[in-house]
């Protein structure tokens, strides 16, 4: 009978291995799995979108850089382009005070080889700035005073009878010339100003059946008076169209009209000597330099973008004509060519939209009526459109 309690010890035997057998398996069954698995996700996880995050703005930069990398002749062009547009903006200050931002958008009009209109008061200096940039330029310059009785062979030029020779022959007008100053050009009638529109766009005249080709480069910088309608012309918008750019001077502020008279009082005459600074040989080169800086796909549509919304927006009866594209295009590339550089950015674009693209529509009458200006639409539009990343 005294055998009996130690079997008793021996059921508490079996229960003395039971805890240590699922320790043993749950120490390392949790830690084998829970090390790795953590570890291997958790580090790649980040790590995979930290690297791309950062890499994916520079990533389409990087393969964008190589299309407009010009070569070093075209980026040598373009920064002596920047150079010479900047002696020739330095010369025309000496003239025109406190107007920078208004002699670059000339340069970049006459860079794009296109046509100005000034529309603005009497007396702020439109035609001394003409004047002024043909001294400039080296141009041959000629000026017309736009009258009611301006005829277009006035103009143009006209056939004589040559009583020697026994035939006609042609006498040049005013309008064969570098730079020709069409002054007040909404007072003379609309065929007169129908006698421009030959040569702003194609660059030549036709006199009877006879095709004269125009010198080059051939500019029309024209002005007008927005306050005395009495006696005027409005300009029709096919001749709208052909201007490049439609700008006004403006004002100066009190420094500038101060700087204006003290440089008068030190001169001692109304005349300003102007150094000439380049050649009609010289201009073309450069414009012909423009054609070299790039433009991105992406900016191209967001060009057609801008164009294409003018047509579409409730308050236009008209929209811009592909004309209007095409001044986008050249007068970015200018733009970029003014600053010395090879490509075109957004900001190139947004400069120069409302003054290629303003005077292109015509606004429904009752938007008119309560004073909205081509202006607001044109500005309306860029804040809309997204801006490409390039």
């Amino acid at each position: 009978m005294q055998p009996a309690p130690p079997p008793q010890p021996a059921p508490a035997q079996p229960g003395m291995p039971a805890p240590p057998m699922p320790a043993a398996p749950a120490a390392p069954m949790p830690a084998a799995p829970a090390a790795p698995m953590p570890a291997a996700p958790a580090a790649p996880m980040p790590a995979a979108p930290a690297a791309p995050m950062p890499a994916a703005p520079v990533a389409p930069a990087a393969p964008a850089q190589p299309k407009h990398q010009s070569t070093p002749e075209v980026r040598e062009r373009l920064a002596a382009v920047g150079a010479i547009a900047q002696a020739i903006s330095a010369e025309v200050q000496k003239v025109i005070i406190g107007k920078v931002h208004v002699i670059e958008n000339v340069l970049i009009n006459i860079l794009s080889n296109g046509n100005l209109l000034f529309e603005d008061y009497p007396g702020l200096a439109k035609t001394l700035m003409t004047n002024t940039f043909a001294d400039a330029l080296g141009c041959d310059f000629k000026r017309v005073q736009f009258t009611p009785d301006l005829l277009p062979a006035d103009i143009t030029g006209t056939n004589i009878y040559d009583a020697k020779k026994g035939e006609f022959t042609f006498k040049p007008g005013p309008l064969f010339c570098n730079l020709l100053l069409a002054d007040e050009i909404n007072r003379a009638p609309p065929k007169t100003q129908a006698a421009l529109l030959e040569a702003m766009q194609e660059k030549q005249v036709t006199i009877g059946t006879v095709t004269h080709k125009l010198p080059a480069p051939f500019i029309v910088m024209a002005t007008q008076n927005p306050v005395e309608q009495e006696g005027t012309y409005p300009l029709p918008e096919a001749q709208l169209d052909r201007f490049m750019f439609k700008m006004s001077v403006g004002y100066p502020d009190r420094a500038d009209e101060d700087e204006i008279l003290s440089r008068r009082i030190s001169r001692g005459k109304d005349a300003v000597d102007v150094d000439v600074i380049t050649d009609p040989q010289r201009v073309i080169a450069m414009q012909q330099a423009c054609e070299d800086v790039y433009v991105d796909p992406a900016l191209r549509m967001y060009m057609v973008e801008i164009v294409a919304r003018t047509r579409e927006d409730p308050r236009v009866l008209v929209g811009s004509s592909p004309r209007g594209s095409q001044a986008l295009l050249k007068t970015s590339r200018a733009a970029a060519a003014l600053r010395g550089r090879d490509f075109v950015t957004p900001d190139d674009v947004k400069a120069v939209s409302e003054l290629a693209l303003a005077h292109r529509i015509i606004l429904k009458p009752e938007h008119q009526i309560k004073g909205l200006e081509s202006g607001e639409v044109i500005q309306t539009i860029l804040r809309e459109v997204p801006v490409p990343t390039v």
